[in-house]
């Protein structure tokens, strides 16, 4: 348990990116964060312009940024852009556009899931050799996060040789991004659609089923911690209800009925807690261990955020329905996180395959 306690610097930085977004609402603490603490570079190794930190201090940002449902566009860029590109092993576009990213000049996105799935052997779209050494992509992408505004886009396309990652310039020919209607409105997303865009490879062609594998257990591990965050705040807020809220001449927290379904609540976000935790430790050390933990933390996180979420509505009573409480956000936020990268039933299978197991059936 003691490996698992953060240190000293992690709870400065938990406790400096909680004030900035304590002091800035919505999409405007993106400046101050990285300006201020430079999330947006913390995973970026140091030789790129970077922190040169790991999943524990990405852990510790997405707890907070859950908290506040901030809608910064943290996790599409400063997780699966910086990580695509470092596990490309392409040091030339690494050089390039870490820098950029890392310093906040610029979001990137990317483009990866195809037909609601984001396993590699669904991707269809087509990346075409041309004689000048670039390529022209065909296809269509959903679910990327911020592609309707991300300045670097990255997009997975199979070539002869496999899944491989391409550059594609967000304002050239043949490049469509549309923002799409989404039920979570703290999260932006976006279809993209491509008709013969010209691209450049990053890193080597038909490596690009590594590269995604080790990008969606990081995405995965941050995504877990940011529903930890999200269910923590889901709860105490509604324990603060349950104190205020008189029924009977007495708090409605008083009831036992009541005590029961809290501190079942209080069970299921600290066991998610375990889980992200440990997938977040996993990944700083490496090893097999990761991707399991990974998928361990997709599942059970995924779960006790719409749990809690789930909770907050049934004991705030009519309000907790209303546009006026935040209750429905968090509880759009849960259901949207729940299939991001994959709906837990998927992570089951891929954990059972893993380690040798019949597939769960859900």
């Amino acid at each position: 348990m003691r490996e698992l306690t953060p240190t000293a610097e992690q709870e400065e930085l938990r406790s400096a990116v909680r004030a900035v977004l304590t002091r800035h609402e919505g999409a405007a603490a993106w400046r101050p964060l990285t300006e201020q603490i430079g999330v947006a570079g913390l995973a970026v190794p140091e030789e790129y312009g970077g922190a040169g930190c790991g999943p524990r201090e990405v852990h510790v940002v997405m707890e907070e940024l859950g908290r506040a449902l901030s809608p910064v566009p943290f996790l599409g860029s400063a997780v699966l852009t910086v990580q695509a590109l470092l596990a490309s092993g392409d040091v030339a576009a690494c050089k390039a556009l870490l820098p950029r990213l890392a310093e906040g000049q610029a979001v990137g996105t990317l483009a990866w899931a195809e037909r609601g799935s984001w396993d590699p052997a669904a991707i269809r779209t087509t990346a075409t050799p041309e004689p000048a050494g670039t390529w022209r992509l065909t296809g269509a992408k959903e679910y990327v996060l911020d592609g309707a505004t991300a300045e670097v886009l990255l997009v997975a396309a199979r070539t002869g040789a496999g899944v491989s990652l391409f550059q594609v310039a967000v304002n050239g020919s043949g490049v469509r991004r549309q923002a799409s209607v989404t039920m979570d409105q703290t999260r932006a997303m976006a279809q993209l659609v491509l008709d013969g865009a010209e691209a450049r490879l990053i890193g080597t062609d038909g490596a690009g089923d590594r590269a995604l594998g080790q990008v969606l257990d990081l995405a995965c591990t941050a995504l877990a911690a940011e529903q930890v965050g999200a269910a923590e705040r889901c709860l105490e807020l509604t324990v603060a209800y349950a104190k205020d809220r008189v029924q009977f001449d007495r708090p409605i927290g008083s009831f036992q009925a009541v005590k029961h379904r809290l501190a079942d609540a209080y069970v299921v976000v600290e066991s998610a807690r375990s889980a992200a935790l440990g997938a977040a430790f996993a990944a700083a050390s490496g090893g097999p261990e990761a991707a399991r933990a990974a998928a361990v933390a997709k599942s059970v996180c995924s779960e006790a955020f719409s749990a809690v979420a789930g909770e907050m509505i049934q004991l705030h009573g009519g309000i907790g329905i209303t546009w006026e409480h935040d209750a429905h956000r968090y509880f759009k936020r849960a259901h949207s996180t729940s299939q991001l990268f994959g709906a837990p039933s998927w992570h089951r299978s891929r954990l059972a395959t893993d380690l040798g197991l019949p597939a769960a059936d859900g």
